[in-house]
């Protein structure tokens, strides 16, 4: 007699089941014997469970569905916590047949079954023993990550086709099960992955998404201050450090991007930027996914999503203060089309000119608008005059409705702080994009700074070079004077005579310096500092910013003066402000305060121009 070898060498399939089948055990329960139910209840729950078992048990449960009501959720929820996927496609199959049939059937379990699939956009927690201590943390490592999220967004697409109100019960729990920020770059990545992913086939969420997406994006980003991100990328790679001190600080953006480059590091040092910058490039990618459609540009799908961030920008990130990277993903949208970019322009300009809008957001618009015009290498000259002409005519009608009104105007930032952010809008701009404006013919262009009457401007009671930053005021003298534009600097050494001193207060006690910086202005596009490779979007985020940013190009012939004695500070302020740090003003109540999480705000970080362009 033959034996069949293969037999004998294949282990069993573990089958093994005590009492009846599911529609026995239920209608046992309805009779009060609850011990096959008991036991059914404690199988399920079974770590060693086989495929073969769980295919047979989900086709149990599929046949009595109609019974499953919120009375059974004791065999429910172990059903839903078996572990399906990475399975074999015959228990994925099975799995989403069942999870179709029940909220069909039984919707009282869909917030249930949601809860079930948004668990797995993380990767599973697995213990980790260091140093004898058993840590738990995400296993990183899975290969399996792509195939799994695969089968969850499969069953997400399956439950709301059957249940067409998913949407509103889905977000609570996108936000509920979002990742801790403080929790491994590689968890926060999936799980955003997977958010944008969901985004892409139930579009009503997009908005949604993308809100809390960015919400929790700034927490980091407000957590990384410019100057914490410099300092530790500097102590981890010293050989690295820019050797030229007048190109360090905020105009430094330009490194080098050649194939000699040396390659920069897969992590950064700062533990908050790295999970930041692996967001980023995960937000970026999906952004220009949505936006073009197998290599082209889609005109409308860039519309919608046009709408929903500047939706999220108005909302979180404009109310924010001292945000360093994540208004570039408005950045990025913008530089597709020039009617983007023009589009954002007229957004920020109506928020800063209307007396409805708090005096913190008309400030913070002012900011973005100047940072934006000169910062957006795909603005062109054109629309930048078009703006500054609309900027520089309020600034006039500002002064004539001081003029008329009877009354001797003063140097006040509470009662016109719109205005002052607005001037220094203005000379930022014309600091940064002065050169273009010229180019070609030199002759038009500066009868076009000269019919700014900017003269005026320096010169009225209002003053605004006494409240601008000093590098701005500083810069803005240098190149006005270079072209015979306007003469400032008898305002400026007229202003440094008349500075009060301010006592700040701190835990060494008290001490008297100069606020630098009254407005508390920021300028939010100032050097994108972010540069690792990540998983699902192997590029540096900064590579897709680089090629459209206008870095600062210095002035081989502009000079300024030396500071008059009227402008001394102390050594640790100046300090600070070289390499691109406000000047601290504890004590001090700035006029911008932020109104997004007081508690997570950063220092102020600025950045323009160089203050080492100073003779001293």
């Amino acid at each position: 007699m033959e034996i069949d070898r293969d037999f004998l060498n294949s282990p069993p399939v573990k089958t093994v089941r005590f009492g009846g089948t599911v529609a026995d055990t239920l209608a046992k329960h309805r009779q009060g014997d609850s011990g096959d139910y008991e036991l059914l209840r404690h199988q399920l729950s079974d770590p060693e469970i086989k495929d073969a078992q769980i295919i047979k048990w989900l086709q149990e449960f599929r046949s009595c569905v109609t019974q499953l009501t919120k009375d059974h959720e004791q065999l429910i929820y172990p059903l839903l916590r078996l572990p399906w996927v990475g399975r074999s496609q015959a228990v994925v199959d099975e799995y989403m047949a069942f999870l179709s049939n029940l909220v069909s059937a039984q919707t009282v379990y869909l917030c249930a079954c949601l809860k079930m699939v948004v668990s797995h956009f993380s990767p599973k927690r697995v213990i980790i023993c260091e140093g004898g201590v058993d840590i738990s943390d995400s296993d990183d490592d899975d290969e399996n990550l792509p195939r799994n999220f695969d089968q969850c967004h499969q069953a997400l697409q399956l439950i709301a086709r059957y249940v067409p109100s998913t949407s509103r019960f889905l977000m609570p729990i996108l936000q509920e099960n979002f990742p801790f920020v403080q929790k491994s770059s590689r968890t926060l990545e999936c799980y955003v992955h997977n958010l944008l992913r969901l985004s892409m086939y139930i579009p009503a969420l997009r908005r949604d998404v993308l809100e809390l997406i960015i919400g929790k994006m700034l927490k980091l980003d407000v957590s990384a201050s410019r100057s914490d991100i410099e300092e530790a990328e500097e102590n981890t790679v010293p050989s690295q450090r820019a050797e030229d001190g007048a190109e360090e600080g905020l105009f430094e953006m330009d490194e080098d991007m050649s194939a000699d480059a040396p390659p920069r590091p897969s992590v950064m040092a700062h533990p908050v930027a790295d999970r930041l910058d692996t967001l980023m490039a995960v937000l970026l990618a999906y952004i220009k996914d949505v936006c073009h459609v197998n290599g082209s540009f889609h005109a409308d799908r860039t519309k919608d999503l046009y709408r929903d961030v500047l939706s999220v920008f108005d909302k979180l990130i404009l109310p924010t203060h001292a945000s360093c990277h994540v208004q570039y993903t408005l950045f990025y949208l913008c530089s597709f089309r020039v009617a983007l970019a023009e589009a954002f322009l007229e957004h920020v300009w109506k928020v800063l000119q209307s007396p409805s809008q708090p005096a913190v957001l008309r400030q913070a618009a002012a900011g973005y608008l100047g940072s934006f015009l000169a910062r957006a290498k795909f603005v062109p000259v054109l629309t930048v005059r078009a703006c500054l002409d609309l900027l520089l005519s309020w600034i006039h009608r500002y002064i004539d409705s001081q003029d008329s009104s009877g009354r001797a105007a003063c140097c006040d930032i509470s009662l016109h702080g719109p205005f002052y952010s607005a001037c220094q809008a203005a000379f930022y701009t014309l600091i940064f994009r002065h050169r273009a404006m010229l180019e070609g013919n030199m002759k038009k262009g500066l009868e076009y700074l000269q019919g700014l009457n900017l003269e005026r401007v320096v010169m009225s009671q209002l003053n605004p070079l006494k409240v601008c930053l000093p590098a701005v005021s500083s810069m803005f003298a240098a190149i006005t004077r270079k072209y015979q534009v306007v003469f400032c600097y008898t305002i400026i050494e007229r202003n440094n005579r008349h500075v009060l001193p301010v006592v700040r207060s701190s835990a060494g006690g008290d001490s008297v310096g100069t606020n630098t910086n009254p407005l508390d202005s920021f300028f939010p596009f100032d050097p994108y500092l972010l540069h690792r490779s990540v998983l699902f979007c192997v590029l540096w985020s900064s590579q897709l910013i680089e090629p459209l940013y206008q870095v600062w190009e210095e002035l081989p012939d502009t000079e300024q003066p030396p500071p008059t004695t009227g402008q001394e500070c102390s050594k640790e302020d100046e300090d600070d402000f070289l390499s691109g740090e406000t000047p601290k003003t504890e004590g001090i109540v700035g006029m911008t305060p932020s109104s997004y999480e007081w508690s997570l705000r950063s220092p102020s970080s600025l950045g323009s121009p160089p203050i080492a362009f100073q003779r001293h």
